[in-house]
């Protein structure tokens, strides 16, 4: 009777013990009968040298689904922009030698934020495609981009004009580094 609790003891600790070693990880599978779906413009990519961004947008009205789907990719893109423009102004602050490098580094960032908001209405419509949902409703994918140079030129110009940011800008430094992150960009 007690060899019998024991091998039950034994049994149970090992079932758990096995139990309780976690969920393998499995590779995901494509269920039976699963079909691709290719979205436009999916090759429409950020390079060296443009912004890009591709979005939808749902309406039963084209008007209204080209207008969200503009919208979304303008987020989209002012998005990707600002994370470059960030990027490129804490590179440039860590650069220069400037004596309160924390009020620089503010002031940097709202110029550039300045910019880039009243650069996103230059955008370029570089294509768009319409589709009717079974439900009746409109999907259009719309892809935009901006050149690189548009924002480039807008921030040196307003960086060199700021009184306070002007004595400390070094217009050089600040276009190697933008263009070395254009280059990540186009990289990833």
């Amino acid at each position: 009777m007690k060899t019998l609790k024991l091998a039950i003891t034994a049994l149970t600790f090992i079932a758990v013990a096995t139990a309780c070693g976690g969920k393998k990880q499995t590779p995901a599978t494509i269920q039976a009968g699963s079909e691709r779906v290719t979205i436009p413009f999916q090759n429409f990519r950020a390079d060296a040298n443009h912004f890009r961004a591709v979005n939808q947008g749902n309406s039963v009205d084209y008007a209204m689904a080209r207008r969200i789907a503009l919208q979304n990719a303008r987020t989209e893109l002012a998005s990707t922009i600002e994370a470059t423009v960030k990027a490129v102004t804490e590179q440039y602050a860590d650069q220069r030698q400037v004596g309160n490098r924390q009020e620089f580094q503010t002031r940097l960032e709202e110029l550039s934020r300045t910019v880039v908001n009243q650069q996103l209405n230059d955008v370029r419509v570089a294509g768009d495609e319409a589709f009717r949902e079974p439900n009746g409703t409109l999907t259009v994918w719309v892809a935009i981009e901006m050149p690189k140079d548009a924002i480039q030129k807008a921030l040196n110009n307003r960086l060199s004009n700021d009184e306070r940011l002007k004595l400390d800008f070094d217009q050089a430094v600040f276009t190697r580094i933008f263009n070395n992150e254009m280059q990540k960009i186009e990289n990833r």
